[in-house]
C-alpha cells in the first residue's frame, strides 16, 4: 500500500484493535502518513472490501479530525483564528486500513460495497480519537513532524 511515493513522515505504523459490544464486533485500524499529496484509505467489513466506504469510514474520519485538531490546538500549532483542519487535509499523504468485523453487518447498495450499521460510526470515531490522541501525546517528536507537514500544507492553500 505504501507505493504512493514519498518517505514516511513517521517511522512506525500507528495501529490498534478494539472490541466494542455497542457495535457487536471488533475494529482494526492501521495508518501512517507519507510525504505525498496522495491518500490511500482502504476499508473492509467482515473481510469484504467496502469501496463505497460506509459508517466505519465516516467514523474513522471523525476520530482522525477530532484527535488531530485537538492536539494541534493544545500544542498551539493552530491559532484561534485558524480553521480546523479538514478530513481531506488530514488525508493528504495518509495510508490507512479500516476494518470492522461485525456479528450482523448491514450492507447498502446493489453491490453491497457500503457498510450501513449506524452504531459503527461512533464506536470507530471514539476508538480512533482515543488511540490517535494517545499516540500523539506519547510520541511528541513524531507528532510534531506529522502536524508540521499537515499544518504547513493547510496554510499554503
Amino acid at each position: 500500500m505504501n507505493a504512493q511515493g514519498g518517505a514516511p513522515v513517521h517511522p512506525d505504523t500507528i495501529g490498534f484493535e478494539r472490541e466494542d459490544p455497542r457495535m457487536a464486533g471488533t475494529l482494526e485500524v492501521a495508518l501512517q502518513w507519507y510525504g505525498s499529496d496522495e491518500k490511500q484509505v482502504l476499508s473492509f467489513a467482515n473481510s469484504r472490501p467496502t469501496p463505497g466506504g460506509g459508517t466505519h469510514l465516516v467514523g474513522f474520519r471523525d476520530g482522525l479530525t477530532t484527535a488531530v485538531n485537538t492536539y494541534a490546538r493544545t500544542q498551539r500549532l493552530l491559532t484561534a483564528a485558524d480553521p480546523d483542519l479538514s478530513a481531506d487535509r488530514l488525508g493528504e499523504g495518509l495510508t490507512a486500513v479500516v476494518s470492522v468485523k461485525l456479528d450482523h453487518p448491514e450492507f447498502l447498495g446493489s453491490t453491497s460495497g457500503v457498510l450501513g450499521n449506524a452504531t459503527v460510526r461512533p464506536c470507530v470515531a471514539q476508538a480512533v480519537q482515543e488511540h490517535l490522541s494517545n499516540w500523539l501525546e506519547t510520541h511528541p517528536e513524531q507528532a510534531a513532524t506529522v502536524l508540521g507537514v499537515i499544518v504547513s500544507g493547510s496554510r499554503r492553500d
